[in-house]
């Protein structure tokens, strides 16, 4: 099996080798509950994990991120943690995710897992002991406790609302109340008293000792609450989330909190780092958090959000380049994650875009696009993300019963639209059987009668197939020295709806408009890889396929 050589030094190994592998990195994120089920109870486990490292090693990714898997209760999907030195039963133990970590490292892949730092489950340690000892408890200093408004304080401290929906507040029977930013399952941290401080640096340690070479780090941008829980105002706070400033998220506090994390993850041999899941207004705001001395990478949100539309891609392409080149930091790339509908759904209809979509559309245009967005994504400078199952094609699943949902946003009935659920559906491995190869036994949430045609064996060997068109791309990624590395591209000359750029001896051409292209390209150009029929050349004009994305080597001009 080839190594990768971004990846094959590990903790220990030459530093040299190691050093800096997460600027071009491309990272896999795998939810754990749905990729891969080894003792059948219908649930993802690491021990599943562990036996499909070796898929993602021929993939050709770098790193895979595991989306938590600590003891949890379960109430969002494991992001309401009870013990973060814990493995919750329903994946395995602690000596699973040793394995996961060492068979990863044999491979020449990295491991990040998530840490949840902003709030935590209300089974933690900590919290049940604040609702214990009652009002003024030092534990509830942990926490933001406070008293209600109206005459008996039967009103919330101030007019927050859960990203999830409704107040952000719930009263305890003592009568004060706790702020939960999410769901009511998960209180928010304090984290201006310093236990909580001191806790997750105890928490990163246990982590690193472990060998992890990174954290996600979720919702980067809320630990820090503005001074006195200011109210918002009139505001429509769900749908301003990442578009304004809010009192509860982004504040300038979390950089101190991120530059003694720094220190902690420079102890350590390898390079580890820390991504950030900051959702905030502007790029120039996220830049922020990838200073020198703070994370290392943080999500692109904005690209995330972006219709497959030339102009604007270009717009937040600029933008990302533009906002990351004074800090030093690599742009980063996402089309797809767990909390919004996947890209091969997105894409599959016109007009307004948002991420949760509860609407199949129409699906051989939405693959299309995806795979040719995916292919404009792996050319551009930074670090890719890819979601499990975006290698295959897989659509949301938008006609998931309501009985089966589990999203918490789906419940509260207001908030994020709650259909997160569709995008985090089981992938399915093999042709047959009653879980698709996903486990012994049935899944969690209902696979599609349709998905063995789309599983991992059904597209092993399909030259055609969306599976073979990634393995391809990754291959190209890392053999091709103008790929993934640098910080900016040269734009060239192209129609309307139509993006070019070069990067050395690269050159790429993503067509966003229904109807053949054609462009200019650079004497001797040659197509490398395209996502869809191969582009027509005569001397130095091409004509690229609508809504595709086409690879160019320009070696030798």
């Amino acid at each position: 099996m080839t190594q990768h050589s971004t990846t094959s030094a590990r903790p220990g190994a030459d530093r040299e080798a190691a050093a800096a592998w997460w600027r071009d990195a491309v990272i896999y994120q795998v939810y754990p509950r749905s990729f891969a089920d080894a003792d059948g109870d219908g649930m993802g486990d690491l021990a599943g994990i562990r036996s499909r490292l070796p898929y993602l090693a021929e993939l050709g990714v770098d790193a895979v991120w595991l989306s938590p898997f600590y003891a949890s209760p379960q109430a969002d999907g494991g992001y309401d943690v009870a013990d973060y030195r814990a493995v919750d039963p329903m994946f395995g133990t602690l000596l699973d995710a040793d394995a996961v970590i060492r068979d990863a490292h044999e491979l020449g892949l990295r491991i990040i897992v998530d840490v949840v730092p902003n709030h935590c489950s209300d089974q933690h340690e900590w919290f049940q002991r604040a609702l214990d000892e009652g009002p003024g408890s030092p534990l509830r200093g942990r926490f933001h406790f406070r008293q209600g408004k109206g005459e008996n304080g039967e009103l919330p401290p101030n007019d927050w609302e859960s990203v999830f929906g409704g107040p952000a507040w719930t009263r305890t029977p003592d009568g004060e109340w706790y702020l939960h930013l999410f769901a009511p399952e998960q209180p928010d941290f304090n984290w201006e008293h310093p236990a909580v401080a001191d806790e997750f640096r105890s928490i990163l340690r246990f982590w690193l000792d472990m060998g992890v070479d990174g954290f996600r780090v979720d919702v980067a941008h809320g630990l820090v609450k503005a001074a006195g829980l200011p109210d918002v105002g009139g505001r429509d706070q769900v749908k301003l989330l990442g578009k304004d400033a809010m009192p509860f998220f982004d504040q300038d506090g979390v950089h101190e909190i991120y530059r003694s994390w720094r220190t902690i993850l420079e102890e350590y041999d390898g390079e580890r780092i820390a991504v950030a899941e900051a959702w905030t207004p502007t790029v120039e705001r996220t830049a922020l958090y990838v200073r020198a001395d703070e994370l290392h990478q943080a999500f692109n949100f904005q690209y995330l959000g972006t219709h497959w539309d030339a102009a604007e891609l270009r717009s937040v392409i600029d933008l990302s380049l533009d906002a990351m080149r004074p800090v030093g930091a690599p742009a980063t790339w996402v089309l797809s994650n767990h909390d919004v509908t996947r890209h091969a759904t997105r894409f599959a209809h016109d007009g307004a875009q948002r991420t949760q979509i509860r609407e199949a559309g129409d699906r051989e245009l939405g693959l299309r696009r995806a795979v040719a967005a995916t292919l404009l994504l792996l050319a551009l400078p930074g670090s890719a993300y890819l979601y499990q199952g975006e290698e295959l094609g897989l659509p949301d699943v938008t006609d998931l019963p309501d009985d089966v949902r589990q999203d918490p946003a789906y419940f509260r009935g207001a908030g994020q639209d709650g259909f997160r659920d569709g995008c985090r559906v089981p992938i399915p491995w093999t042709v047959g059987g009653t879980s698709y190869g996903f486990g012994g036994g049935g899944s969690w949430l209902p696979q599609p009668a349709t998905w063995g045609g789309l599983s991992v064996e059904a597209q092993t060997g399909d030259p055609e197939s969306t599976l073979e068109l990634y393995r391809r791309a990754l291959s190209l990624r890392r053999e091709h020295p103008s790929l993934g590395a640098g910080d900016g591209v040269e734009w060239l000359g192209a129609p309307e709806g139509v993006l070019a750029f070069r990067r050395g001896d690269f050159v790429c051409t993503a067509n966003t408009t229904g109807a053949v292209a054609t462009l200019s390209v650079p004497a001797g150009a040659r197509p490398l890889l395209s996502s869809g029929a191969a582009p027509t050349v005569r001397g130095e004009m091409a004509e690229v396929p609508g809504d595709a994305t086409v690879w160019w080597s320009v070696a030798g001009e």
